[in-house]
């Protein structure tokens, strides 16, 4: 196809208005797509009043098997705000440079936007050559920026999750061994892994938050990487306190808002749909009645260390001679003690609290307005009490990314509220260490910006970006690509701080597009803030002498947001770390009563109008859906679109059926599941099918299949029904222990009947066993293995190539070698297990978390914490377990035992004790002194593996107290300090 062709033989099939992008400037353009014997191109004008005088494009892109319409910044669907109005674009085509454009997001922007798709798909149909789907990577910067090192666990993947242009993301590599790599990139706490793109592989999709109804076409959303369920907020963060009304989260993978509040609005009253309408048209018209006034933010963050505050904080919180408005205030590694790690209790978070509040601006007085704390990471938020009666819907949340996303010394923590009408959130983050690490750092930040879902009443979940205004601060922990420290450090006594900032891997992540790709950060002229003797301000002086970074960082985005200082503390020295502080002038919008009132009434009377007029009416592009060879932890994703074809506002969403709870099955989900519709308007909605460890083990077991009908209601009209089908492949993660003990075969190569078959048979074996531990009557085909064989492949991997590995058991494994490895003992009996040791290692944890019922059977729950504090009660109550159950739990003992011996290399021991050290423990006379040094050594494989295989039952998971959890952790120390010698 030739490059270009005349305008005048050309036919417009369609044209937008919109900005082109460069240096932070926009220039008015003209769109027109032109069609000239069946061949497209996509002409750019630059002065489009003159079109008339002189129709001589600007540029012209030929639409061809090259060309690309990208929406831009979707990495993790970061973007779109809920009051935007504007969408950008990216363009790329043959021989043409990339334009970033800025349209208008109304119903001709997404009309010109399906011409434009359907003339590529045209395109690409007459093409004879194969289309080469490569991934969208951002241009290389020109300047002297290094490039990053390249892993070797995998490729680089778009950001754009759900770009416009139908590219899809590269499948990624095997990871290599990781036995001296510790930078590998994290996985993501599936769990929730809904799921912003990760980059090896991308998490699943996050779920889209409920939009205004526009339309993106998107990619194909085949089956991705995994999502995980989300952990209970409550499990390692602080209740809030406060006099604001507290948000509960909601816990089940497919709940929604819908099946209560939208439910009983739409179908028990028509008050709660028009008051939901009328919000909707209050938003768009907002520019009518409000007005903007600047207020005054102050933004801090602080690592530190796990030290107590020995001065005052004065020189950060009072450095301004105008006391701010608002605080926000961020700390990280606030408590580094295993209580802190492990539950919920710190006896540090008050300390600095009231630290804080001594030391807030004295020219004004302030009230708190929320506090949340994860393990060590603490975000408090002030306000002037002048303005607290115009702070409203106040809500925290916080996101694990540590092992399993359910460790909490890693993640984030935030808090949203709206300060008259500007919805705010401030997010408070602490990412992955280590300089190689700057991967599994991005996948944290995607992590968090997937997980962190704030539910309201009265409104649709809302994500991070779905305010007018994210601060996001922390210890986010990128390093320079530096390897010499005495070079850093030299640079920065030459006060080079503009190159060295040419090596920061936040930077860099920004340019390419990896990372906090919409944030803006204001220019640092301090010295890095990390890593320092504490107590000094000397460098770090240890034997690692890590090279000074800046990890403390604080951006942000939205409109109206001017930053006036960015700064360091050094005066402070109770840390490694410098606190960092940023002084913005936010512009708020403030309502205006008698423009209010005037917009009010117009769209009272508008609406009244239509709803004499008109009724509400739908078209769905497909009814029918099916999924094939769905997998345990391996999210699939399908679409369609709803369009309004009515001529008045429609509103939507899936609601339960007939003596459901629920609008969906446990491993199925919409979204969004309800929304809000225009005439002629049309919405991409998601179904997302992701078989976790709650629905599993009713999958395999053949009680549930892939079949749901969903109910899609129309408030004021019909109801529409969605079928959705497939299949599904069994898996030996969430099958009983009894049953892979009857398993000689993988259990994808077992005919589903005759997995039911052994199911029930493993239940009898269970009873029989309980009285015949060695079943000798049983002849030698039909004897049951000792330990399921998928449990030895784990264990004897770890104990064989693993037992020096630094770290294990606290550092999470790859998403793409954790499928690899169960696709992997579902299909065969392999010699080895592929992956590094730490996905092997958290493998064997979701192995033991996803069983349908624990190692300690949950009718001898009780009993184990009544006799944790005897020993010999204890192997009592091991030989009444089943057969299947008691040998698993000695075969993990003797495997833990074996790894404490090497404590010195993995860090199993919380003290970090030598070998020495623990053996002479061992052999300590006195009991008590015994007793309390071996605990020490073995808190955490104690702790970690009593959660998993001492679970209490599924009634009394929401009464189990920190006590009981105690008791469990003993049960198990006592196996680990004396053995089984049964």
């Amino acid at each position: 196809m030739e490059s270009s062709f005349g305008i005048s033989d050309s036919h417009c099939l369609a044209t937008v208005r919109g900005h082109v992008l460069r240096n932070g400037q926009k220039e008015l353009r003209l769109l027109s797509l032109l069609e000239c014997s069946g061949q497209f191109k996509l002409d750019i004008l630059a002065n489009p009043e003159a079109i008339v005088l002189s129709p001589v494009p600007q540029l012209s892109i030929p639409i061809n098997s090259n060309f690309q319409i990208v929406r831009e910044a979707e990495e993790a669907l970061l973007i779109d705000f809920s009051i935007n109005s504007t969408v950008r674009i990216r363009l790329r085509g043959e021989g043409t440079p990339d334009l970033l454009l800025e349209l208008q997001d109304d119903i001709h922007t997404q009309s010109f936007l399906q011409h434009v798709t359907k003339a590529k798909q045209q395109a690409e149909k007459r093409s004879s050559l194969p289309r080469k789907m490569e991934p969208v990577v951002p241009v290389p910067v020109k300047d002297c920026v290094p490039v990053p090192p390249q892993r070797g666990t995998s490729k680089s993947t778009s950001n754009n999750t759900n770009n416009s242009a139908l590219v899809k993301p590269s499948k990624t590599d095997s990871a290599f061994s990781m036995a001296t790599d510790f930078g590998f990139e994290e996985k993501k706490n599936q769990q929730n892994r809904i799921v912003a793109q990760r980059e090896a592989p991308p998490p699943p999709l996050p779920p889209l938050p409920p939009r205004k109804g526009t339309y993106t076409p998107s990619t194909n959303h085949a089956a991705g990487p995994t999502t995980k369920e989300r952990p209970p907020s409550a499990q390692n963060s602080t209740p809030v306190r406060n006099e604001f009304q507290s948000v509960d989260r909601s816990s089940s993978w497919s709940d929604s808002r819908s099946n209560y509040t939208m439910r009983q609005a739409m179908m028990s009253s028509h008050t709660g749909s028009r008051e939901g309408l009328l919000k909707y048209r209050l938003t768009k018209k907002e520019k009518e009645y409000v007005d903007i006034k600047n207020f005054r933010f102050f933004i801090g963050t602080w690592n530190v260390n796990g030290q107590s505050p020995d001065s005052s904080l004065g020189p950060w919180l009072c450095c301004d001679t105008d006391p701010p408005d608002v605080y926000a205030l961020g700390f990280q590694e606030l408590d580094l003690s295993t209580e802190a790690f492990f539950y919920m209790d710190s006896s540090k978070e008050q300390i600095w609290v009231d630290a804080v509040e001594k030391s807030l601006h004295p020219k004004a007085r302030y009230k708190r307005i929320r506090i949340i704390r994860l393990v060590g990471m603490m975000l408090v938020v002030y306000v002037n009490k002048e303005h607290k009666h115009h702070i409203r819907e106040v809500a925290s949340e916080s996101v694990g990314t540590g092992l399993m996303n359910k460790m909490g010394n890693k993640g984030g923590v935030a808090v949203r509220f709206v300060f008259h009408n500007t919805s705010f959130c401030f997010v408070n983050s602490h990412l992955a260490a280590h300089v190689d690490d700057y991967e599994r750092r991005n996948q944290d930040y995607k992590d968090i910006c997937a997980r962190m879902s704030f539910n309201l009443l009265e409104y649709p979940p809302l994500s991070i970006v779905k305010h007018d205004v994210v601060i996001w601060l922390g210890d986010l922990n990128y390093r320079l690509f530096l390897p010499d420290a005495g070079e850093v450090k030299r640079l920065i006594d030459e006060n080079e701080l503009r190159r060295l900032q040419e090596y920061d891997q936040l930077n860099i992540q920004r340019k390419t597009k990896r990372a906090f790709t919409d944030f803006m950060e204001g220019e640092i002229n301090f010295i890095p803030t990390y890593k320092y003797d504490a107590k000094s301000d000397r460098w770090d002086s240890s034997g690692k002498c890590r090279v000074p970074a800046w990890c403390d960082r604080i951006l942000w985005r939205g409109s109206s947001v001017k930053q006036l200082h960015y700064r360091s503390h050094m005066v402070l020295k109770t840390s490694d770390h410098k606190p960092v502080s940023s002084l913005f002038s936010i512009g708020v919008k403030m309502v205006i009563e008698q423009r209010y009132k005037k917009v009010f009434e117009e769209i009272v009377r508008d609406m009244d109008r239509m709803e004499n007029d008109f009724l509400p009416s739908l078209s769905l592009t497909r009814r029918e859906f099916s999924f094939e060879n769905v997998k345990f932890r391996q999210l699939q994703r399908q679409s369609f679109l709803i369009t309004n074809d009515g001529q008045v506002p429609c509103t939507f969403a899936f609601i339960p059926k007939l003596n459901d709870s629920q609008y969906c099955k446990p491993w199925l989900r919409a979204e969004p599941s309800e929304g809000v519709l225009d005439p002629n308007e049309t919405m991409e909605i998601f179904l997302e099918v992701y078989v976790s460890k709650d629905s599993v083990t009713l999958l395999n077991s053949g009680e549930d299949k892939i079949e749901d009908i969903l109910v899609l209601h129309l408030d004021r009209g019909k109801d529409y029904f969605i079928t959705v089908a497939g299949n599904y492949l069994p898996c030996c993660f969430g099958t009983s222990l009894e049953t892979l003990c009857r398993m000689k075969k993988p259990i994808r190569e077992i005919p589903v009947t005759k997995l039911i078959d052994l199911g029930e048979d493993s239940c009898m074996e269970k009873e029989r066993s309980r009285m015949n531990f060695l079943l000798d009557s049983a002849g030698t085909e039909d004897k049951p293995l000792k330990i399921p064989k998928e449990v030895w492949l784990l264990v004897n991997h770890l104990y064989t190539k693993a037992c020096q590995q630094e770290d294990l058991f606290q550092t999470p494994g790859l998403q793409d070698d954790l499928q690899n490895i169960i696709d992997c003992l579902d299909t065969s009996i392999p010699e080895s297990i592929p992956g590094s040791n730490h996905s092997v290692a958290e493998a064997l944890l979701i192995f033991l978390e996803a069983l349908p019922e624990p190692v300690l059977c949950y009718e001898l729950y009780q009993r184990c914490l009544e006799c944790s504090h005897d020993s010999r009660l204890c192997k009592q109550l091991i030989s009444q377990l089943p057969r299947a159950h008691r040998n698993v739990f000695r075969y993990l003992m003797a495997f833990l035992r074996e790894l404490l011996k090497h404590s010195i290399d993995n860090n199993l021991n919380a003290n970090l004790l030598g070998e020495s050290d623990f053996l002479k423990c061992q052999q300590t006379a006195n009991t008590q002194v015994r007793y309390r040094c071996i605990s020490s050594c073995t808190s955490s494989p104690a702790t970690l593996f009593a959660s998993l295989l001492v679970r209490p039952p599924p009634n009394l998971a929401c009464k189990q107290t920190s006590h009981d959890r105690q008791k469990a952790s003993d049960f198990i120390l006592g196996f680990l300090m004396g053995g089984d010698e049964d």
